[in-house]
């Protein structure tokens, strides 16, 4: 088991709950990160005492400086910050939780100075999954799962021979609009997209899962993670989110990983691998479970999730412009700015820029990501 962990994100849904699982488990918490929440991070450094705390916004971090004066916790800010918070502590796991594409480089930082991690962050391999596996590799780091469904495969994978596995099942839940139409989601609201049914999340990733974008990039994170093609990844809609993910073998045996929908317990999975721990979440009822119910997506009313089907067959730097895209319309609908509908419509669209050929690498990436968010401000304008 792992005994010093550097959490970074540590104030969103995923930070919050992976100290709960760090302080039920004894763990030293060597550094924090987070956005610019200097409030809530104050609050987390006076109960952990980490070494060093990274704010992105500089301001931010100016403030939080002045308030925790004396502490003995050292005050680092952007995205510098976050990278040598993630790479320069005696942490032997960082917790990756940054939302977006903001997570690329702090991982690669911390894979870069030999730090195992437990990926939270999905984007950082949608957008880099070749560069982040290869580094990985390179430094003899494991990548583990945090995502409930990664998490879920890679313990139905654990000890399955090499060419056993013929199909990787990702569980949806389907988001709160499962079963509406097209017409239905021109007139949903912000709040309306807030209300997960059934998972306590950050607003971007619960509005990702209301358009099932958060599914179609789950496809490319597997698929890296996995070492599969995405043709080996089939979803299927499941509401009662007891069933995280299946995987399918060679002979047609399917095997399940399941569990209340608690997100502490892959966080402590990833902590303790490659054993267990009592964990602070309970097992499921099946008294009380009458029924688990399956579906196909909806792949024509939910689009993000053929554009996610869409960018890993074109490959190259099309999954990282739908990223970008994706957070660039995610944060339009969220202020206002767009209605629910025009975020499948703007993922769908960027996939049809050129993008550049070649290999991947740090500088094409933050192009592509430039570029799409670019086209969509520019899309938006002439459109509203």
């Amino acid at each position: 088991m792992y005994n010093k962990i550097a959490v970074l994100g540590s104030t969103g849904s995923i930070g919050r709950q992976t100290l709960e699982v760090a302080e039920h488990l004894g763990l030293r918490v060597t550094a924090l990160a987070a956005g610019r929440n200097i409030d809530l991070l104050e609050d987390q450094i006076r109960r952990v005492k980490p070494e060093i705390a990274a704010v992105m916004d500089e301001k931010a971090a100016l403030e939080l400086k002045s308030r925790v004066s004396g502490l003995g916790t050292r005050i680092d800010a952007g995205i510098e910050g976050v990278s040598r918070a993630a790479a320069e502590t005696g942490a032997d796991i960082v917790l990756s939780a940054v939302v977006g594409m903001a997570g690329l480089i702090p991982t690669l930082s911390a894979i870069e100075a030999g730090k195992d991690i437990a990926l939270a962050n999905k984007e950082t391999l949608v957008a880099g999954g070749e560069l982040v596996m290869k580094a990985a590799k390179e430094r003899g780091v494991r990548i583990l799962p945090v995502d409930s469904e990664h998490s879920a495969i890679f313990q139905c994978l654990r000890g399955a021979p090499e060419g056993e596995l013929k199909k990787i099942i990702l569980t949806a839940s389907g988001g709160p609009f499962f079963g509406k139409t097209k017409q239905e989601l021109q007139s949903v609201t912000r709040e309306d997209a807030l209300r997960h049914p059934n998972w306590t999340m950050g607003e971007k990733i619960t509005v990702d899962s209301a358009t099932m974008m958060n599914k179609g990039l789950e496809i490319i994170e597997a698929a890296h993670l996995f070492g599969v093609s995405y043709d080996m990844i089939e979803v299927v809609v499941h509401r009662e989110s007891i069933i995280h993910s299946m995987v399918e073998f060679c002979d047609g045996a399917v095997i399940a990983q399941m569990g209340l929908p608690d997100m502490r317990l892959p966080i402590q999975y990833a902590l303790t691998y490659p054993g267990r721990k009592p964990s602070l979440t309970a097992g499921p009822d099946f008294g009380k479970i009458r029924s688990l119910s399956f579906a196909p997506p909806d792949e024509e009313t939910f689009v993000c999730l053929k554009a996610a089907k869409t960018a890993i067959k074109l490959g190259g730097f099309y999954p990282a412009a739908l990223n970008a895209a994706n957070e660039q319309a995610v944060g339009l609908f969220l202020k206002g700015k767009i209605p629910f509908a025009e975020i499948g419509r703007l993922c769908m669209a960027v996939l049809e820029i050129p993008q550049p050929a070649g290999e991947i690498s740090l500088p094409g990436l933050f192009e592509a990501d430039r570029l799409a968010r670019e086209f969509v401000l520019e899309n938006i304008k002439a459109t509203y």
